[in-house]
């Protein structure tokens, strides 16, 4: 906890905290009042619900190879602002949609939508990494976690109760307020030029094709040529496979198998159990990484995850459902602190934009083919059980991998994990 207090010390770190919080809830609140916005017009095709959660992931394959680039070479304070800024001006032409009931435009607008919101990540990453010393990095990963795990257990309930009280539209509002906010907590920051533009000022004017191609494929060349790295980051792929499961499977196996007439209640009771799981995982994790190897937690977080997850699928009652889904919930926390608190000690400050340009591409290409076929798929060719074992199993299949590799690695790595007096 003392670790904490002294990060919140940092008003820049306090100031970038808030604002990707802000920017966090809105979002999280707006879809998921979105979602059974669709679940209840749309009752009898689950695939809008999939087509919208493709909208978030979908826009990275057309913007990927840029996303990087952009926050390494232009100022990185103000993509984060510009994101903000053009996301409010596109949620209110997601209202304007929703009103007008056209679901083809709904989705566009939602697809432009997401695609701005992509540059803000890195940027805010990047901007992270400057601001805060190499032995932070495991603990700021773990206040982050702590953010997400409350998004988790209030978020959906939250969601509903926008929902139900206001109507989509309310929950549109939320977002709109939510990036407005975000937007006032970065303009008010004072970032030093090294943190905001580590490679010099450049404007858009120098962002030709061939500069971007090229940045872009010195991006790939050094994770290609950094041996730790690049195996992190095959992990990714897999991870996009689970987050695409993880983002509607929860939902379908209440209206189609546990509670198909209540599922609206249920859902919010489980993303209380998720986020009570994850938000005590959190508490853990921020502990173990001051004490344990990264690679070693990272390991047995993707195992147990991974196997609770398929086990879930199978669960003939609510109560056994959530108990499972406590556990897996427990375990993801150990895997996001990790990776979280490691990337940036790994990674080149100047090069950050352009590692992160690509790992984003790669878990939502392999999310996106996996909402597609959930879309496809459930139903018709595959149960909500089978849903289930192929996200556990993708949870699962790249904690092997890391075990025949990272231990290797580790020890050859010049990198060395610094540890810090435990919390």
């Amino acid at each position: 906890m003392k670790k904490f207090i002294e990060l919140f010390k940092n008003r820049s770190f306090a100031k970038l905290f808030f604002a990707n919080f802000t920017s966090q809830m809105g979002s999280v609140i707006g879809m998921t009042a979105f979602t059974f916005y669709l679940l209840d017009r749309f009752s009898n095709q689950p695939g809008y619900a999939s087509a919208a959660e493709m909208m978030y992931s979908l826009p990275t394959l057309a913007i990927f190879f840029i996303v990087g680039v952009v926050a390494d070479w232009m100022d990185r304070q103000k993509v984060a602002y510009y994101c903000d800024t053009i996301s409010i001006f596109l949620t209110a032409a997601l209202f304007v949609a929703i009103y007008i009931g056209w679901m083809p435009l709904v989705f566009a607008v939602l697809f432009l939508r997401s695609g701005v919101r992509k540059f803000f990540a890195p940027a805010e990453s990047a901007i992270m990494q400057g601001i805060l010393a190499k032995d932070d990095y495991a603990t700021a990963a773990g206040l982050n976690q702590m953010v997400s795990s409350i998004f988790m257990l209030f978020g959906s309930g939250l969601g509903i109760i926008a929902y139900k009280l206001t109507g989509v539209y309310g929950a549109v509002i939320i977002d709109a307020i939510s990036f407005f906010i975000s937007a006032i907590l970065i303009k008010a920051n004072r970032f030093e030029e090294k943190v905001r533009m580590p490679n010099g000022k450049h404007t858009w004017k120098d962002l030709n094709i061939s500069l971007v191609f090229k940045d872009f494929k010195s991006g790939a060349g050094y994770i290609l040529n950094h041996k730790l790295l690049r195996s992190l980051i095959i992990g990714f792929i897999v991870f996009g496979v689970a987050n695409g499961g993880f983002s509607v499977i929860p939902i379908f196996i209440l209206k189609y198998k546990l509670a198909p007439n209540t599922y609206e209640e249920y859902s919010v009771l489980i993303g209380i159990i998720f986020g009570c799981g994850v938000l005590i995982g959190s508490v853990i994790s921020s502990i173990l990484v001051q004490k344990y190897k990264f690679h070693h937690l990272i390991i047995i977080g993707l195992l147990i995850s991974g196997g609770f997850v398929a086990l879930s699928g199978f669960a003939t009652s609510i109560p056994v459902f959530l108990s499972l889904t406590f556990i897996s919930a427990l375990a993801l926390p150990v895997i996001n602190v990790s990776i979280g608190g490691w990337m940036p000690s790994i990674v080149d400050p100047k090069l950050m934009g352009r590692v992160q340009g690509w790992i984003d591409p790669l878990m939502m290409s392999s999310q996106t083919i996996t909402l597609a076929f959930i879309g496809v798929a459930f139903q018709k060719f595959l149960s909500i059980e089978a849903l289930f074992c192929i996200v556990g199993f993708a949870l699962m299949l790249p904690a092997v991998y890391y075990m025949i590799v990272l231990p290797r690695l580790v020890k050859g790595s010049t990198v060395i994990q610094e540890k810090s007096p435990a919390m």
